[in-house]
């Protein structure tokens, strides 16, 4: 079945027929009619409305997608207390090679992916993330809320945006910035 994206091929089809009855018509002529029989009021329309549907073809075959920052951690409750009950963060998945080994998990919140590890080898503690998000001070509130008894973080304006900065309970600093737009 035809659609809308068939549109110069219809046309071609409908030149061709009435030139069988020996009736002469344009291809723009064509195309204007193909046009009206969906419901547009010229070719351009449809035509913009064709083009809007196709996929555009991707010139760079490299995609990059956001990092996900690895958190080194100490303490699995600690950790879970912080990222999940304090930030809000879901548990995606967790992973050990074996019951006594230490943690690999996946947690996420917002389309925001971290790694938490307790493997030595994974990371240093200490390290710092910058989160690009919306909604600041919402957030900023809702962390104030849950009355966490190691971190009230604040809300600062810097230069670039509106900050709220969280400290886990093993040195790793997360800011989650709101930035603002130049306009």
């Amino acid at each position: 079945m035809r659609d809308f994206r068939d549109a110069k091929l219809m046309a071609k089809s409908l030149r061709e027929a009435l030139a069988e009855q020996n009736v002469e018509i344009s291809h723009s002529g064509a195309l204007e009619l193909v046009s009206a029989q969906f419901g547009y009021d010229d070719w351009n329309i449809l035509a913009a409305k064709i083009e809007a549907a196709v996929p555009t073809e991707r010139k760079d075959p490299i995609t990059i997608q956001p990092a996900i920052p690895i958190f080194r951690i100490f303490d699995v409750a600690k950790a879970m207390e912080f990222y999940r009950d304090f930030l809000g963060f879901g548990v995606d998945w967790e992973h050990r090679f074996a019951p006594t080994a230490p943690l690999y998990c996946q947690m996420s919140r917002s389309g925001m992916l971290i790694h938490l590890s307790e493997h030595a080898g994974d990371a240093s503690p200490g390290a710092r993330v910058f989160v690009p998000m919306s909604g600041a001070a919402a957030f900023q509130k809702e962390l104030i809320g849950k009355n966490y008894p190691y971190m009230r973080p604040g809300l600062e304006q810097a230069p670039w945006g509106l900050e709220v900065t969280v400290i886990d309970p093993f040195s790793n600093r997360i800011t989650f910035c709101e930035r603002e737009t130049k306009g």
